[in-house]
């Protein structure tokens, strides 16, 4: 006991400050690619912030709430006191009114910024060739396509498997799409380099979600 109180005494103090900026996104997969991408994009341009040393740094803290109720997320967080920025994936129409009207709801208060992905979801911004270096995976897909779920079910067609992708039980098939998410916001992410970031984003996207959370991280 001793030993480790004299162990305990050498550590630095820890901070008590909270993080500047809480990064608000859907799940797991988000925070990996965005910590992903950020890492290639800061690498070429040290402007942009790498997302993995904010957060060594105590800068910003990110918050997965796991889907469901958007709206609900969009001032749930402020008795915190601290900046925002939440990113939501498009997803396709009746949904992605209900995501426009969370991020004007977080755009409507000091110090927060909200953006609905032009594409999708995260998966899109993701090039083909990316993909297919990942897992030898060959994908052709449009800013509107499930990239997750056309991922599981190309890997289940390669492999002969049976019964066929549309006799699989509903479980099976959203297991197999997480396994999908996965890979992809991980090891696909980790080939996109800046030339193909830069096509599959021509609009800035990812640049301007990066350059925001360098301002509100100050």
């Amino acid at each position: 006991w001793a030993k480790l109180r004299a162990r305990a005494a050498r550590q630095p103090p820890r901070s008590a400050a909270p993080a500047k900026l809480l990064v608000v996104v859907e799940g797991k997969h988000d925070i990996e690619f965005l910590r992903r991408i950020s890492r290639t994009l800061h690498d070429d341009d040290p402007c942009l912030p790498a997302l993995s040393e904010l957060e060594r740094c105590g800068r910003l803290v990110f918050v997965p709430f796991g889907g469901g109720d958007v709206v609900a997320w969009a001032d749930r967080l402020a008795g915190v006191q601290q900046h925002e920025l939440h990113l939501y994936d498009r997803e396709l129409p009746p949904e992605t009114a209900v995501r426009e009207r969370a991020a004007a709801i977080v755009n409507a208060r000091p110090g927060c910024r909200a953006f609905v992905t032009g594409k999708r979801a995260l998966e899109n911004y993701l090039s083909p060739q990316a993909i297919y270096e990942a897992r030898g995976l060959q994908l052709c897909f449009s800013d509107d396509d499930p990239v997750a779920d056309l991922a599981a079910q190309g890997e289940w067609l390669n492999a002969a498997r049976q019964p066929a992708w549309e006799l699989l039980p509903a479980r099976a098939r959203k297991r197999l799409r997480e396994r999908a998410k996965r890979w992809l916001n991980t090891r696909a992410a980790e080939r996109m380099t800046v030339e193909r970031i830069d096509q599959c984003d021509p609009q800035g996207e990812i640049r301007l979600w990066l350059e925001t959370i360098a301002r509100l991280a100050r």
